[in-house]
């Protein structure tokens, strides 16, 4: 049986589908690179959610289940004006994850959220990655708000939230959650307008 990645785009699609891609910003930091989800990527994001490493974020789950939340993930580039990157080390090309500003049903306010192949862990990829997505959702975005939401027992991702300052701001969803908040700099100004520079 195909899947939904073994259909090859071709033809105007695939010129249609670039085209789309190249309005995702791109993002560079030392080591990394965040940019626009190819379908190429699901493969990795699968290896994430289909594997005990989901289960933090709602896994394991069946391919279709991922590709329902790649998919998800992605099109909020279209109706939020923000969404999934995927992480690349900038001196491979490889997929180390995923940096995510998004709103999920249930959730409160902006999520800034990250999903790490077990090869992009334990190097400071994922705070590279995640403090570029976040300056984006300030200084681009300027979102009123940034939190992320934890698994409560993901001692990695809680590590990850005190390397980056953010506070501990409560528990949710039957206290399986941990909301961390992210403080915005000083003088953050959500109604300002956006700041491109």
């Amino acid at each position: 049986m195909l899947g939904p990645t073994d259909i090859r785009v071709t033809g105007p699609a695939a010129t249609r589908a670039a085209a789309l891609a190249a309005c995702v910003p791109v993002l560079d930091t030392p080591r990394t690179r965040l940019r626009a989800p190819h379908l190429t990527d699901f493969g990795p994001l699968h290896e994430i959610m289909g594997g005990a490493r989901g289960a933090y974020a709602g896994g394991p789950c069946k391919p279709a289940e991922t590709w329902a939340d790649f998919a998800r993930a992605t099109a909020t580039w279209l109706l939020r004006g923000h969404g999934m990157w995927t992480v690349e080390e900038r001196d491979t090309g490889r997929v180390a994850g995923f940096v995510m500003i998004s709103v999920e049903p249930g959730d409160l306010e902006h999520e800034l959220g990250f999903l790490f192949t077990e090869g992009g862990e334990g190097r400071g990829l994922a705070e590279e990655a995640a403090a570029a997505a976040r300056h984006h959702a300030w200084s681009v975005l300027r979102l009123p708000s940034l939190v992320s939401y934890v698994a409560v027992g993901n001692d990695r991702a809680e590590r990850l939230m005190h390397r980056m300052g953010s506070d501990r701001d409560g528990l949710m969803w039957d206290d399986t959650v941990t909301v961390w908040r992210h403080l915005p700099p000083e003088g953050h100004d959500p109604d300002h307008g956006e700041d491109v520079s």
